[in-house]
């Protein structure tokens, strides 16, 4: 299995932490956040991971060099200019397998990747979504209308969404011929168009615990959750 890690954004909301540090290698204890992630990835059976870097790069290619401390083989794809999510596919496609992972290198997660992988190829595929189910309260008196007639008030409504997790798969004969070389695309661009032109594309879910680390406070929860829980996100990996 291969692997693609999205490591180049700059971090804006956990400024001023990130002046220092690029975002994924924040430390959660004695590792960094893409450390797990890559210790993860090395149980789920992946061989080949692409960091695609651009803010500070030169940092994480010091910290991991070529992924053997992790058993890993690691290449390193910089951007010279901001792509998005999924325009940095476009630098690595000719090395990327027919099928690949594709996920952010800020996020806290249990996901069992190998599951997800092997639900993708068995479900034929073009992409693979990770989704979780998230529950949003909304703290006020909530009123529907149109624009003018009153229809109904809500109070402090709970709304549940299924969002995605910033873990994707992709097949790589569905993608080439709309990523261009060195152009912006993210990846609900992609995906969107893809679903345009009726590929199939899947959504997977299981019970798992997953946090985006985009902010202050969702760093300081992360810290919190690893150590009281670092069993459940090495297994019996350490």
């Amino acid at each position: 299995m291969q692997a693609v890690i999205l490591a180049g954004g700059v971090g804006t909301r956990l400024k001023p932490l990130t002046n220092i540090l690029p975002k994924p290698l924040m430390p959660l204890g004695e590792y960094s956040i893409l450390e797990v992630i890559l210790r993860q990835l090395k149980l789920a059976g992946v061989e080949e991971v692409f960091l695609t870097c651009g803010y500070l790069s030169h940092i994480i290619k010091a910290f991991f060099e070529d992924g053997k401390r992790l058993g890993l083989n690691i290449k390193y794809s910089v951007e010279s200019k901001p792509l998005g999510t999924a325009g940095p596919l476009s630098l690595i496609i000719d090395d990327l397998e027919e099928d690949f992972l594709v996920m952010n290198g800020d996020i806290l997660t249990n996901l069992d990747f190998k599951r997800m992988f092997n639900f993708h190829m068995n479900e034929g595929a073009s992409a693979t979504i990770g989704i979780k189910a998230r529950e949003v309260k909304v703290d006020f008196g909530v009123i529907k209308n149109d624009k003018k007639n009153f229809l109904e008030y809500v109070e402090k409504p709970i709304y549940n969404f299924d969002v995605s997790m910033g873990i994707n798969i992709f097949n790589k004969n569905a993608i080439k011929n709309i990523i261009k070389n060195n152009i912006y695309i993210d990846i609900p661009v992609l995906i969107t168009k893809l679903h345009k032109m009726k590929f199939n594309i899947k959504c997977y879910s299981e019970n798992c615990e997953w946090l985006d680390i985009g902010r202050l406070d969702d760093y300081e929860l992360a810290i919190d959750i690893f150590e009281k829980q670092r069993q459940i996100f090495f297994k019996d990996y350490l």
